[in-house]
């Protein structure tokens, strides 16, 4: 069996979300990695944060449909959405639109996607950007915004190459295709 298959089949029997990794991580004898990985993400999932429930989800579901993983996308839909009052519009531009899409009503929301998709694109943010986002954002809530997004890259890179696959009854990305009146 290749590391992969491996990893993926004992994650699939261990834990039920990434946000667990952690403990499966600790059972692969990977306790250090394990311990920073619950650390962190206890941070960027916590009430620390700067950013709010809605830009931190906002921040994570576009990083995870950019980076094409479901898994985690799908568990941040199925838990967070509502909270952080996606509507099914939001989301399906989330996952398949732009910030230029009608059902971004506010500058915030709209830098908060161009910010993931510069980041996830250029691996990088241009002068113009920086100066956009700091108009709306804190210094703390940017260096946040930067962290997250990297935070939910790797965590896509790795629920990905390990071929984690969609939880049971979890939303997937075609279930927000864009209907042809919406679509770009």
């Amino acid at each position: 069996m290749q590391p992969p298959q491996l990893i993926a089949g004992f994650l699939a029997e261990s834990c039920q979300t990434v946000a667990v990794l952690g403990i499966a991580l600790h059972e692969l004898g990977l306790l250090q990695f394990g311990e920073a990985l619950h650390g962190w993400g206890s941070y960027e999932l916590g009430r620390r944060l700067s950013l709010g429930l809605r830009d931190r989800e906002i921040v994570i579901d576009r990083t995870c449909a950019l980076c094409g993983c479901e898994y985690e996308w799908g568990v941040h839909i199925a838990r967070f959405a509502s909270r952080a009052e996606l509507t099914d519009a939001q989301i399906g531009s989330l996952t398949h639109g732009s910030s230029a899409d009608p059902c971004w009503t506010t500058e915030r929301d709209r830098l908060l996607l161009d910010a993931a998709d510069a980041l996830h694109t250029h691996h990088d943010l241009d002068d113009r950007l920086w100066e956009r986002l700091s108009g709306e954002f804190s210094p703390e809530q940017l260096l946040d915004l930067l962290m997250l997004c990297g935070w939910y890259h790797a965590i896509s890179f790795t629920a990905r190459a390990t071929r984690l696959t969609s939880e049971a009854g979890a939303p997937q990305f075609r279930d927000f295709l864009p209907t042809p009146h919406e679509a770009p």
